[in-house]
């Protein structure tokens, strides 16, 4: 009997040995990790890269997104953004305002970091962006100054500038005479500008009696469609117009496209914007005088670079640096928009290089029609 129990006692102290070695190690570490509750904290999960990477959210009014540039500005945003190691979440909003605030809320919980805007209607638009503003994301304006919120940014050219760039190839070529003005769509504020800076050419021309402003119109979309509709309206009544200002190519193309209906392409001067390829085959063709080229390149990088400077700020880095602007504009909401402007510049047929050399378009590309005339004759 006093055998067998010697035998259970030392059973049992081999039991509770191996016991004290498979478990100690386990003790001494939480003892370690939480001397205060003996209770073992949870890790702090790992961002996922995709988590980490910063989103850029990119809105384009897709009416406006047929017309030749934009392909080049999301083309140059999105690589320069890429390559600063951004995503950018693009989206095409077919149905107006109300069609692009619905992408916008898309995006937004998509969890953007950062918003970049086409804006379809300068205006209208607003009230959405105001909502995404006070939510914490920064707004870009993209091209078209967006009226009545406070932004963060506005990325573009000088539209005044370019106005005047088209009232000074006019009035260069025909100081004396009947001039027609197509503006451009009157949802963007660009086309008033553009408009202001013409005026401020030719008006004191209008008021000496040398020019006569035959007629101005404006577009409610910058359409070349709708531009064949109401210049054809007009060409019906008259075509006797010495110049005609057009608000971008594609509305001049539509222009010439009518008169060349009518065996008159070449005989009125016409100035358009965007450096379209057409428009530059057709300044060297002689049918358009003149086109504003914006180099997309500049600032499509410059835009990106400011969305992720801004981006990251917005996530809490204090240490980054954000572009200084050109200066500060007034978008009617009380507070002065820092505005980052590009220089356009003047293209008629005997600096056409200058589009050539950005890579803009090749040389093949713009003289490729006057080389098939010439091949015929």
């Amino acid at each position: 009997m006093r055998v067998l129990t010697l035998r259970v006692l030392t059973l049992r102290i081999l039991a509770i040995f191996i016991l004290c070695i498979v478990f100690l190690p386990g003790c001494e570490k939480r003892s370690a990790g939480t001397a205060s509750s003996g209770i073992v904290p949870r890790p702090e999960p790992q961002r996922t890269e995709k988590e980490t990477q910063l989103t850029i959210g990119f809105s384009i009014a897709t009416a406006t997104f047929i017309i030749e540039r934009w392909n080049k500005d999301l083309k140059v945003f999105t690589g320069a953004a890429k390559e600063l190691g951004a995503d950018v979440i693009v989206q095409l909003s077919a149905g107006g305002v109300r069609e692009q605030i619905s992408q916008i809320n898309y995006m937004i919980n998509q969890k953007i970091d950062i918003l970049v805007v086409i804006a379809h209607d300068t205006e209208l638009i607003a009230g959405a962006i105001r909502h995404i503003k006070e939510a914490g994301i920064p707004v870009i304006a993209y091209d078209r100054l967006i009226q009545g919120v406070p932004l963060d940014a506005y990325a573009s050219f000088d539209s005044r500038e370019v106005g005047r760039q088209f009232g000074q190839a006019l009035r260069d070529a025909v100081p004396k005479g009947r001039y027609l003005v197509v503006n451009g769509s009157i949802h963007d504020v660009n086309s008033f500008d553009i408009s202001a800076g013409l005026h401020e050419i030719i008006d004191p021309l209008i008021q000496s009696g040398d020019i006569t402003l035959a007629q101005e119109i404006w577009l409610e979309e910058w359409s070349s469609d709708e531009a064949l509709e109401k210049i054809g309206a007009i060409f019906e009544e008259t075509v006797d117009f010495d110049a005609i200002a057009c608000g971008n190519d594609a509305i001049a193309g539509a222009a010439i496209q009518l008169l060349s209906e009518r065996r008159l392409a070449g005989r009125i001067a016409i100035v358009g914007q965007d450096a379209d390829l057409s428009a530059c085959q057709r300044i060297v063709e002689g049918t358009q005088l003149m086109t504003v080229y914006k180099p997309i390149g500049k600032i499509g990088v410059r835009a990106a670079e400011l969305a992720v400077a801004l981006g990251r700020k917005a996530r809490g880095d204090d240490k980054i640096e954000i572009l200084p602007p050109d200066g500060m504009l007034d978008n009617n909401s009380g507070t002065m928009i820092p505005s980052y402007l590009e220089k356009s510049t003047a293209i008629y047929e005997h600096n056409i290089d200058e589009v050539i050399r950005d890579g803009f378009h090749s040389r093949d590309d713009v003289f490729r029609n006057v080389a098939v005339i010439q091949e015929i004759f």
